[in-house]
């Protein structure tokens, strides 16, 4: 298994990346794991929930990379919240898949992170529907994680997250994302989803049932 840190090259400059590929037998079979961690404003790739979700992504077999949105660790440029985020997301993506073979993509994120990915998979979808892969050499969006996604004060209106299993989790005290709101967009898109009790936005204490449910989610079958 190689795990390592490494700065690639993006329009904003440089983007920190940590990346595992994997060796040997596969539990999840030619996938690769993109996660995108919460706001700048103090979110970074080390979020306890996005190494929860890195973490989860590693045991099950996959390669998995999570990254420094621009500004933020090591990554230069200045953070911009939304559009230049987006660009980040993809360019680590196309990078990725320079790195490894592994062509079915689980695309995840918490909080911010989780509009990011929303704003991917369905950049991922437009290409798919207008017959090409936007570069992304035969990519196939196979499963969207959101955790806690930040649909309340971004724009989601427009966006196509279809994929063969997208599914949401959030607390069902979240203090930052109403899960109403949450709940709401789950039910419009059809998405499946797990309420976790007692929680709150950065599921203190849960980290351990977080785990299980997007196992639960992820290794059902498709």
């Amino acid at each position: 298994m190689k795990n390592d840190i490494v700065l690639i090259d993006a329009p904003a400059g440089k983007l920190e990346v940590e990346f595992i590929l994997q060796d040997g037998e596969r539990t999840q079979a030619d996938s690769l794991a993109l996660i995108c961690h919460p706001n700048p404003a103090g979110g970074t790739m080390n979020n306890k929930v996005v190494s929860t979700m890195f973490r989860y992504c590693r045991d099950a077999g996959m390669d998995v990379a999570r990254f420094n949105f621009r500004g933020v660790g090591n990554s230069t440029g200045v953070s911009e919240y939304g559009d230049g985020e987006f660009i980040d997301a993809r360019t680590v993506l196309a990078w990725l898949t320079t790195q490894t073979q592994a062509r079915q993509l689980w695309l995840g994120g918490f909080s911010f992170g989780g509009f990011v990915a929303c704003r991917v998979a369905d950049w991922l979808n437009a290409a798919k529907n207008a017959s090409n892969d936007g570069g992304m050499q035969g990519l196939t969006l196979q499963h969207l994680a959101l955790v806690a996604p930040s649909v309340e004060r971004n724009d989601t209106s427009t966006l196509d997250i279809t994929s063969p299993n997208t599914f949401m989790i959030y607390g069902d005290q979240d203090e930052l994302v109403r899960p109403s709101v949450m709940a709401d967009f789950a039910k419009a898109r059809q998405i499946a989803t797990t309420v976790m009790p007692d929680v709150g936005h950065f599921f203190h204490g849960k980290l351990t049932e977080l785990k299980q449910a997007l196992m639960a989610h992820t290794e059902k079958p498709l």
